[in-house]
């Protein structure tokens, strides 16, 4: 059995804790909102309490650190959130706590005087500063949310109910309840903080912006029945039986972190990249989805994470939409649209993924990974916006512009490939030994199959999609 991934051994191992502790929590909040009609406010004050006994087990004394911190970024919110430079405060004030985090590794008691210092005993099992770049997601969501209720938003709530289809059915979607402010009393402390601290999303997301986890606070989410919350629960058990089959027959993991893949052949680095690349896809999948359906059981739908299969992916952009899903949209929303949106696209790519990298751990293979993947997004896009430009008028024309785009996306996915490699397996160090792998005697003949192989895959993405846009 290969769990030589650190993250997944400690999913795998507090699985069953973790099931029994919100199962409880899943209990006792929904006989409180069902025995008592509890709404936002009074379903905040269990949930805070509830959350609080999780984080004083996950962070011990730490928790004075989280609570602390919340505390600073909400009195900014309440006093500056009228003032025109409310938001670069905001940004500043969120990523210099992001960064010391990280840097004083999570402070010391001691920092602050030998009297605190029998704190630093009792720091809990998981470190706080880990989870806390969630935390710092969340209050910039606040933050946006609150200066968007006293402004005005603009979003068209009657247009995107003509085009939404869930919207029309009379539940509320994702896009709704986000764009939707809420009222000012939903902005109270208690909210707020139990929304940065609740416990089915807190350890790993999904990340939900403030307006939709306050709505949902005041009326239980209705789109997933117990019918349909419990065929989601039967297709992740089935999803964790892949990745136990998975671990136990394909050793990808223990090749790549042990280095051993360095002295085999070209064909065996790719099918290792690949299959790690397969493995990390599967469990960010089984993580986000175990966390997200305690969440929706609790009565709060966040974004799915992972909507798209990793193979069924030949682009940059829709890999992207697709990975970590919630927080693109969390980036579109509180990032690329207030930088400027698709105006600024060209430049906003590489803002947005250096902070993407930052978010993840101040590492310089991280930064390598971030701007690698902008490296190859900039011809991607230059080249979609020349593709949108240029009218295919016959069938040859047709026929030419999709064997382009076909190995356009072969091109891609080898990218795409190298970027996460570079970023979560070799680090910079490593791309001179990738890329003499591949391009020596031995290499090129395997770089030519693996371009063929991307290609024919891309051009049955194509099919299945055109299939999808026949079904609709």
């Amino acid at each position: 059995m290969d769990v030589s991934d650190a993250q997944w051994r400690n999913f795998r191992g507090n699985l069953p804790i973790l099931t029994f502790v919100f199962g409880i929590f899943a209990l006792t909040a929904n006989i409180m909102r069902a025995c008592f009609g509890l709404k936002a406010r009074g379903m905040s004050y269990i949930w805070l309490f509830l959350s609080s006994a999780y984080l004083v087990y996950l962070h011990g004394a730490c928790i004075i650190f989280v609570m602390a911190i919340a505390s600073l970024n909400y009195l900014l919110v309440k006093i500056f959130a009228r003032t025109k430079y409310f938001l670069p405060l905001l940004w500043i004030f969120n990523i210099f706590f992001l960064i010391c985090n990280r840097v004083y590794d999570g402070y010391s008691f001691s920092m602050f005087g030998a009297h605190w210092q029998y704190l630093d005993n009792f720091r809990g099992t998981f470190r706080w500063q880990i989870c806390f770049n969630f935390v710092i997601l969340r209050m910039v969501s606040f933050g946006y949310d609150y200066r968007w209720s006293i402004l005005g938003s603009h979003f068209d709530h009657e247009k995107h109910v003509e085009h939404c289809y869930i919207c029309k059915s009379g539940k509320a979607c994702y896009q709704f309840l986000q764009g939707k402010s809420v009222t000012s009393d939903k902005f109270s402390l208690s909210i707020y903080l139990c929304y940065l601290v609740y416990a089915p999303l807190y350890i790993a997301g999904p990340i939900i912006s403030f307006n939709a986890f306050a709505s949902q606070l005041e009326a239980p989410q209705r789109n997933y029945s117990v019918k349909d919350m419990a065929l989601y629960g039967i297709r992740w058990l089935y999803s964790l039986f892949l990745m136990e089959l998975m671990t136990h027959l394909l050793h990808y993991n223990a090749f790549a972190i042990s280095g051993i893949w360095r002295q085999l052949s070209p064909m065996d680095v790719f099918i290792i990249g690949y299959g790690v690349l397969n493995f990390m896809w599967l469990k960010f999948f089984l993580i986000w989805r175990y966390f997200r359906l305690w969440s929706l059981i609790c009565g709060i739908e966040a974004p799915e994470n992972m909507p798209k299969c990793i193979n069924n992916c030949y682009n940059l952009e829709s890999f992207w939409k697709n990975w970590h899903a919630s927080f693109n949209k969390w980036l579109v929303r509180y990032m690329y649209i207030p930088l400027g949106g698709s105006r600024r696209k060209l430049l906003n790519v590489w803002v947005v993924f250096t902070f993407v990298a930052l978010w993840h751990d101040l590492e310089w293979k991280l930064l390598s990974w971030a701007w690698l993947t902008c490296l190859f997004f900039v011809p991607e896009l230059l080249l979609k916006s020349a593709a949108n430009a240029f009218k295919v008028e016959s069938a040859l024309g047709e026929l030419f512009f999709r064997e382009v785009s076909a190995l356009a996306g072969s091109v891609t996915i080898t990218c795409l490939m190298v970027a996460n490699l570079v970023g979560f397996v070799i680090g910079p160090s490593g791309i001179n030994w990738l890329i003499s792998r591949f391009l020596g005697r031995e290499g090129l003949p395997v770089l030519l199959g693996l371009f063929v192989t991307f290609y024919v895959g891309t051009k049955l993405m194509f099919h299945i999609e055109d299939a999808k846009r026949r079904a609709q």
